[in-house]
Parts: structure tokens; sequence; C-alpha cells
């Protein structure tokens, strides 16, 4: 299924956009998406995982993840202590050259971030600080509204980015230690084959025969990049393109609980109102 295109620009007349302090559920959570603005989360408390780029990262708190515009993306917040976090989106034409001298590249972290292909940071109790009074800053100027705040938004959103550059490219610099956010090539394969194959039977020895680990190794390391275990991710991926179909098609929900790889109704209504709080059909009416 295709990721939505998301246009951030039909929710706001100036081209920076702060979601403050929010703690989504689940159920709430956009499916697979990307959008023209760049975009970047603060972590303040809880759990989940990120999807970007084909890699899940886990989130924590002090964790940024940054997102470069048309990037494919989604959050997957924990059932049981879901993530509060701030995202800030602005559009690149917002980004200005406002030193003096030679040009100061404000999106460096951004794009190395797509180059490398390390989207999440982790700061420091410090530097976790500093980020926090930055957007607490832009937030006082937006919710302010006099006629100069757009332009000391504007600046706060140069400054926040600047102070981004520095903590967290340390991370990537060449004392760091290399990190492979795709992991092993069987790893990514599996990933790919269980994303391709959801309407197929998916078992943790099948994955492992055909990966040539064993089920106990796959089972380890799928804990350790994703956050979840082999079980819970597969019927997680099925109950998003399941509330993907429901909100996108006129199928019926016995057609898209088969399509999503559920061979019995009573199992999907089951996993379906655990994962989402609520039934199929009452998904569908709600947010529609």
């Amino acid at each position: 299924m295709k990721p939505m295109r998301k246009h951030l620009e039909n929710e706001c007349s100036f081209p920076l956009l702060l979601h403050y302090k929010e703690t989504k559920s689940p159920q709430r959570e956009l499916p697979d998406h990307l959008h023209e603005w760049y975009e970047f989360v603060y972590v303040y408390r809880g759990k989940g995982t990120f999807f970007i780029d084909r890699t899940f990262y886990e989130m924590n708190p002090g964790d940024v993840i940054v997102i470069p515009g048309n990037t494919v993306h989604r959050a997957f917040p924990d059932k049981e202590d879901p993530v509060t976090s701030s995202a800030v989106f602005f559009s690149p034409q917002l980004i200005q050259n406002l030193a003096f001298g030679d040009a100061y590249p404000y999106l460096k972290l951004f794009d190395s971030a797509k180059k490398s292909k390390q989207y999440k940071y982790s700061l420091s109790p410090s530097h976790r600080k500093k980020l926090e009074d930055d957007i607490d800053a832009i937030r006082r100027e937006g919710e302010q509204q006099s006629p100069d705040s757009t332009h000391a938004m504007a600046l706060l959103l140069h400054l926040t980015l600047l102070h981004l550059n520095r903590h967290c490219l340390q991370q990537s610099s060449g004392t760091a230690v290399p990190h492979d956010p795709m992991g092993p090539d069987w790893f990514r394969d599996v990933l790919a084959y269980i994303n391709e194959h959801l309407d197929q039977p998916l078992e943790l020895g099948g994955l492992a025969r055909r990966t040539a680990v064993s089920p106990a190794h796959l089972s380890r390391v799928f804990k350790q990049r994703v956050g979840m275990n082999v079980t819970d991710y597969i019927a997680t991926k099925r109950i998003f393109a399941a509330k993907d179909l429901l909100l996108q098609s006129s199928d019926n929900i016995e057609h898209i609980a088969i399509a999503c790889g559920f061979k019995s109704m009573p199992h999907f209504y089951r996993t379906f109102k655990r994962y989402a709080g609520m039934t199929p059909a009452s998904y569908r009416k709600r947010n529609r």
C-alpha cells in the first residue's frame, strides 16, 4: 500500500507547525506517510518504535528523530506506556542563511541523517534541557500572536536547528561507534518479506528457515532492533494494514480481514479490539 501524503501547508498560514507535548495512542497514529516539510520529534517520556526509511528505531526519553522532507515514516506508540512528544514541522523555504560571512547549513543534520541512514539521536541531560527550552520558546511566541511573532518563531527555529547540529552531529563524527541501523542483510530481508506477505501465514520457524538463522537468534535480534517480538510485530503490521484498508477502501470487513492475513473473523475482531480499543466497524465509522 502506498504511503499517505500529508499536506501540512493546508493546516496553517505560516510555514511552521508545532504539535506540543502530545500523547498519542496506537489507534490515533497516522499510517505510513510523508510530507514535503521537514520535521523533528523530541521524546519527553514513554516508549515506542519509530519507522523511517525502512528502518525501525526504539524511542526513549531524550531521543530526537529527524525526518527530512518526503521521507516515509510512522510511529508505533507503546500500548501501556505511549510516547509523549513534541513535533516541529517546517517548510525548508523558511530556512535562510542568517549568519555573517560564510553561509551556515541549518539543515546539515537532516542532510547527514539521510546520507548515513541514521535518523535517531540521543541527547544528554543538559542538551535535553536546551532543546526543551527552544521548543517552549517557539510555543510561547505562537500563542502570543503579536505582530512580530512569526519573525520570532523563524529566528527561534534557526537557533534550535543550530543547537541540534552542534549536539547531534557529534554522534555521527569519526569518534562515534559506527552504527548500522538497518541491521544485517538477513534482517532487512525478513522485514521486507513480512511487509510483502501479510496475507500469508507468518510463523517464527518459517521466517527463521528463510533467513538461515535459528528462531532464538531471530527473536533476540528482532527484540533488540524493533523493540517488540516477532509475533507482536506481525500482529501490529496486520492491524495497521487493516486500519488503512478500512479508511481507504469500501471493502467489507471480512474481505479486509482475509487480505491482512487473519484466517477467522473472531481472531480478527479480538486482535483488532486489543490493539485499537474498538471494533473494525466502529473504527471505520469514527475515523471516516
